[in-house]
């Protein structure tokens, strides 16, 4: 079992005091997930139609074929649902991080124009929104150095976060081999940073999550209204916000422009903000800024 290469004992009893600016209890984080455009397509050169994360329940990948209900639904989350975020998180004044898909910010540069007006952070999300787990070692490699010289292109900076999300056994050691990010997502591991070792160096983790996430809109056991999905997210800063009270936490928030940017739901998100401002000791910070302060208050030994 030496060899065994998972961490199941993470912090266990004792976590570290986050320190937080302001004595924060919770560092809260949202995240808009930009994919519109980078998803699966033939019109991409992929072979076959996306079917993951569409109001079309139980989709099936058509080879060879688009499908035009889904690919409307990806194009109401750059039509409508990202301005509709955008302008709620702007007229707040709350930080946010973007996973961005590199062809789908190099495919809407007006939008990437609105993130950097904004000052949002914009991570990585790869190449394309497709999965990974069967690619070579190779070839994911060169497609991760694609994306982030689209990205570097399309935004005026390379990134320094990097989250795949439908990730191989393979991305963590070649976002680590790249050198050139400051942390990466891809892990639903902790509620505080950690890090982990490298061939050269040890390297930063700051978990996501994928239950204070609207996929669960469109995914099985998920939510069925806004009522739901505000509860869940609610309930779930109460307990974070009161165990910070002697060990502070961080809590994600994942979101979809094509998904909560719809009305209803975009309804019982603004009423969550609304929510988590009413709280004194919340530092709402993108992922970048966490990062940056764990190096400080926290660095690798």
């Amino acid at each position: 079992m030496t060899d065994y290469p998972r961490d199941l004992r993470g912090y266990s009893r004792t976590p570290p005091n986050a320190n937080w600016p302001g004595k924060a209890r919770v560092a809260v984080q949202f995240v808009v997930n930009f994919e519109e455009g980078g998803e699966n397509n033939i019109l991409h050169g992929d072979p076959a139609s996306e079917a993951f994360l569409s109001d079309v329940l139980g989709a099936q990948p058509w080879p060879g074929m688009r499908h035009m209900n889904i690919e409307s639904m990806f194009e109401y989350g750059s039509r409508a649902g990202f301005w509709r975020l955008w302008r709620m998180f702007t007229q707040r004044n709350m930080p946010v991080t973007v996973f961005g898909v590199a062809t789908a910010l190099q495919r809407n540069p007006e939008i990437v124009a609105a993130m950097n007006e904004a000052e949002w952070e914009i991570a990585s999300h790869a190449l394309k929104w497709i999965e990974y787990k069967d690619m070579s070692l190779d070839e994911e490699r060169a497609q991760m150095a694609e994306a982030i010289r689209i990205h570097t292109a399309a935004t005026g900076s390379r990134p320094l976060g990097w989250y795949t999300g439908r990730s191989s056994v393979n991305t963590l050691k070649l976002v680590m081999e790249d050198g050139g990010f400051d942390y990466s997502s891809d892990s639903y591991a902790d509620d505080l940073p950690y890090w982990v070792q490298g061939q050269v160096e040890p390297h930063l983790i700051i978990p996501y999550t994928l239950d204070a996430n609207d996929m669960r809109f469109v995914n099985a056991q998920g939510f069925g209204g806004g009522e739901q999905f505000y509860q869940y997210l609610r309930d779930s800063f109460d307990l974070l916000y009161a165990e910070g009270a002697e060990t502070p936490k961080m809590m994600s928030v994942g979101l979809h422009c094509r998904v909560v940017g719809r009305p209803g739901r975009a309804q019982a998100l603004a009423r969550f903000l609304d929510y988590v401002a009413e709280h004194d000791r919340v530092w709402i910070a993108t992922r970048l800024d966490i990062a940056h302060h764990w190096y400080r208050e926290h660095p690798a030994k």
